[in-house]
């Protein structure tokens, strides 16, 4: 199944897949500060080379199947604001559907976060894909954590070793999601 969101809007963004042409614009989320510890990258690497392993990693998805991180372009401006998706995730040997969602540190606290990943999530029930949806959360990353909470999701479980780093489980079933946007009360 393709779980990438091509030609997917929202009010203000248009998902669309990564290409290689989106390295440069993709490399300042890597100067932003603890981007590297919540991303659960080694710090001592360089911005390009943080990029570079972001890249290999997203393309690798594209070609197996296990989800991936749509471009996230400004409707008007075609500007790169950020990646949001759906990802399968192994999560202490469960396979699980994840919302992940980064964005250019230059449009942080700017709602971008939230409207991408509500959007991947109204996909994601739309495809069916499981009966729960989560996001992986860097315990520091309070940004992510408020994302995930605006849209519904609450806190499952805390994994002290996922992936070398310690991470929270946050999550919301497709009959919480359909409460939650007064879905099937018609």
């Amino acid at each position: 199944m393709n779980y990438l969101l091509t030609g997917i809007e929202t009010e203000r963004l248009r998902f669309r897949p990564l290409a290689q042409d989106d390295f440069n614009p993709w490399l300042p989320l890597f100067d932003g500060e603890n981007v590297a510890k919540f991303l659960g990258m080694d710090d001592s690497w360089s911005s390009k080379e943080k990029c570079e392993f972001w890249f290999k990693k997203s393309l690798q998805r594209y070609k197996d199947g296990t989800g991936g991180m749509n471009v996230l372009e400004d409707k008007i401006t075609g500007e790169m604001i950020g990646q949001s998706g759906i990802l399968i995730q192994d999560v202490e040997g469960e396979k699980r559907f994840e919302i992940g969602y980064s964005i250019l540190p230059k449009f942080w606290n700017k709602g971008y976060a939230s409207e991408a990943s509500r959007k991947c999530l109204e996909e994601a029930f739309k495809m069916n894909v499981d009966h729960s949806i989560i996001s992986v959360i860097h315990p520091e990353n309070i940004g992510s954590e408020s994302v995930a909470r605006k849209n519904g999701m609450t806190f499952e479980k805390s994994i002290a070793d996922y992936h070398g780093g310690p991470v929270n489980i946050f999550s919301i079933t497709i009959d919480q999601w359909k409460k939650n946007n007064d879905i099937g009360s018609q």
